[in-house]
């Protein structure tokens, strides 16, 4: 007589989803728990941010702008940054409303000065 090979993980899906059920149980009992604990988070992260000091526009397009624009800024998908002409209003309008298949509003409003004058200074 031989066994079927199926029941071994048709017993562990149970399993599984049985486990999942119960654990969501737990998590919904404590919910405001969570979320209270997400609100602090959210809190310390907006604190480190404001102590880690000012907008720096070269880190901020390497870990951005190279998806598109390449490792250099100087091309992939999107455009070469370096040597474009322009200037810091047509780069902080690009930025700011998106142009061709960049989406507009990647930088944070405070930032757009900063980072549309480092892309018009690329050489």
């Amino acid at each position: 007589m031989k066994k079927n090979p199926i029941i071994p993980y048709i017993l562990i899906m149970a399993f599984g989803i049985g486990l999942i059920f119960f654990m969501s149980l737990d998590g919904a009992d404590k919910k405001e728990e969570i979320a209270k604990g997400d609100e602090t988070k959210t809190e310390e992260s907006a604190k480190g941010e404001e102590a880690a000091g000012e907008f720096d526009p070269e880190a901020f397009a390497a870990s951005k702008c190279i998806s598109c624009h390449g490792e250099n800024l100087e091309g992939s998908m999107g455009p070469n940054l370096h040597g474009t002409g322009l200037s810091a209003d047509e780069a902080k309008d690009i930025l700011q409303n998106g142009k061709g298949g960049m989406p507009g509003g990647l930088v944070p409003a405070d930032n757009l000065d900063a980072m549309a004058k480092y892309i018009a200074d690329l050489k």
